[in-house]
């Protein structure tokens, strides 16, 4: 499999090394030096490329789906920040016969910890005495808050309690991979569920899944639809 990666910030790299190791071609390195407009992505340099990894920002994010899918390029995008424009991409997407996988967090644990929040979010609505709430924690070069994970978490016990109003809390220093935690409270008691990343390979793990799994598809797909079987 030939890679094209799409940002080469902390997370770029881990998947560069990981993607190596693993025997795997990068055959294509585009950052804000060679990439600040999508100049660098071209037929000719896409030409061999059979998946473009992104891990870039939500400014330049949008602009390099749109280049990918008029030239029907397969892409596992990772960043966040972006989801206002869901439906655009979409069309884009099923216009171009690109394939994309997405998601606010490609580690596996965290695509499971968020059915354990929805399970949890089910019984605890039914009962009627407990309140939900998010804390989330990341380093401090992250530029989107809450993070794309949080306000998934936040979807999740939406979609239970039929509300939008969850308290959601965002702190960003020094170099925390990033933490989530979900509480339910009441006068008695209190249940917190945490999920705590040691370090972003698991992000990058992910990542060149999702890569292998959309190579031979098209059409957009959600990283959780892959593990679950939902697709």
């Amino acid at each position: 499999m030939n890679l094209a990666l799409l940002g080469h910030g902390r997370m770029g790299q881990l998947v560069e090394e990981l993607a190596r190791r693993k025997g795997l071609n990068v055959k294509l390195i585009l950052d804000e030096r060679n990439n600040s407009s999508q100049q660098g992505l071209t037929a000719e340099n896409l030409e061999a490329i059979d998946v473009c990894i992104d891990f870039t920002t939500p400014e330049a994010v949008v602009g390099n789906m749109e280049r990918l899918s008029r030239l029907g390029k397969k892409m596992v995008v990772g960043t966040t920040g972006w989801y206002k424009e869901l439906d655009r991409v979409r069309a884009l997407v099923h216009d171009g016969k690109a394939g994309l996988v997405y998601s606010p967090n490609f580690s596996i644990s965290m695509n499971i910890f968020y059915k354990i929040v929805a399970e949890g979010a089910r019984w605890f609505h039914a009962i009627s005495l407990y309140d939900p709430w998010i804390e989330e924690a990341h380093h401090k070069m992250k530029k989107d808050a809450p993070s794309g994970t949080a306000l998934r978490l936040k979807q999740i016990l939406a979609e239970a309690y039929k509300t939008g109003e969850i308290p959601t809390t965002s702190m960003r220093a020094g170099y925390i991979p990033g933490t989530h935690r979900v509480g339910f409270d009441s006068e008695a008691d209190s249940v917190t569920l945490t999920h705590t990343a040691r370090s972003r390979m698991a992000f990058a793990e992910g990542a060149l899944m999702a890569a292998s799994w959309i190579r031979e598809r098209v059409g957009i797909y959600e990283f959780s639809e892959i593990l679950f079987g939902d697709c």
